[in-house]
């Protein structure tokens, strides 16, 4: 299918195309229009081997099969699908239908009742101790450069519990050494924060940048924090294949990557005693779903809880301020950590530019 005209009529790829548009003039993020992208391209290769190339041939049955072919489906590995990434391939075409039926290009919206599969409720499958992180962290070879690049962006990582597309968005001057923050500008739903970075980060990302970013950089215009051999800012892909090498070398028998960094950092702060509110405001999700209204913490307040509750905040040890830290409430945090796996089952490792 190549988007003209079917029949006399405009084919689901053309709607697709003006459907995207519309998304990006109401100001959706760059990265919700290109999860939308792919996932109504991969329902457009499904219906292309089934002769569907029109929106008005697309009915409630024909979605239902391609719901059980999301099921069905294997990855490489013989891995199934996980019910989030079917549900987000599923979200995708509902948002499409509905917007098809307001622009009254179909006269019902065959998706409206379209059951979505119930969420696995499942915590995160790896889970490291604070000395099990200091173990992959010391895997870093830091007196090469590319080795000490690594590692700043694993304190980084362990430090603010951030996305690795947030990480991958840095850019020099969201890094505040003096405050003791950063700046993560367009998060999850477009979102702009701002949360504490340790100490110990800083220094590591200081010595990046002092010695090894400048031997990176081409030409001098890329304000892009971390960047890749060829000076190139490094993508989420890339970030989870780097450190998923340092956590297989350092053979504490836990797999996984970028996001294994933010369920450790999440739960070692909960263990050490931060209010779970506190914790999701670092990571940046809007509410949970046991409570919901969770109010917004300061800055100020935030740093001290972090300070008071994370292993590596400090370059020495420092005594916990009682005044600081709130004991967690158990429902609360296991949903905090339920959010946290359904976010890593939608990220997939590839093979990229180091």
């Amino acid at each position: 299918m190549n988007g003209t005209t079917f029949r006399g009529r405009v084919s689901i790829v053309a709607w697709t195309s003006r459907y995207l548009e519309w998304m990006r003039v109401r100001r959706y993020s760059e990265r919700t229009v290109d999860t939308n992208r792919r996932h109504l391209e991969a329902f457009h290769a499904w219906c292309d081997t089934r002769g569907i190339a029109e929106a008005e041939e697309v009915t409630k049955p024909i979605l239902e099969r391609y719901q059980r072919h999301l099921f069905h489906y294997r990855k490489k590995g013989g891995r199934p699908l996980s019910y989030s990434s079917q549900a987000g391939k599923l979200v995708a075409l509902r948002g499409f239908f509905r917007w098809l039926a307001r622009q009254n290009v179909l006269l019902s919206n065959p998706a409206s009742e379209l059951e979505l599969p119930r969420p696995e409720k499942r915590l995160p499958k790896h889970v490291l101790t604070a000395s099990e992180v200091e173990r992959v962290l010391a895997t870093a070879d830091v007196t090469e450069p590319i080795g000490l690049r690594d590692r700043a962006i694993m304190e980084t990582f362990y430090s603010t519990g951030m996305r690795r597309a947030e990480l991958a968005g840095l850019s020099l001057f969201d890094v505040d050494a003096e405050r003791g923050t950063v700046m993560i500008r367009r998060g999850k739903g477009d979102k702009d924060r701002v949360v504490p970075i340790g100490e110990r980060a800083l220094l590591w990302i200081d010595k990046y940048t002092s010695d090894v970013r400048p031997e990176l950089v081409v030409g001098g215009g890329e304000p892009t924090l971390f960047l890749t051999r060829l000076g190139e800012p490094m993508t989420a892909d890339t970030l989870s294949y780097r450190l998923k090498r340092y956590v297989d070398a350092a053979e504490t028998g836990k797999t996984g990557a970028c996001h294994l960094f933010r369920h450790s950092m999440a739960t070692l702060m909960l263990e050490g005693g931060a209010d779970v509110r506190y914790v999701q405001e670092m990571l940046g999700h809007s509410k949970l779903e046991t409570t919901q209204i969770y109010t917004h913490v300061s800055i100020k307040k935030l740093q001290a809880v972090h300070a008071a509750t994370h292993p590596a905040a400090k370059l020495r040890p420092n005594t916990r301020s009682a005044d600081a830290v709130v004991t967690a409430s158990t429902p609360a945090t296991e949903e905090l950590l339920l959010s946290l796996a359904a976010e890593a089952a939608e990220e997939e490792d590839v093979t990229p530019v180091t």
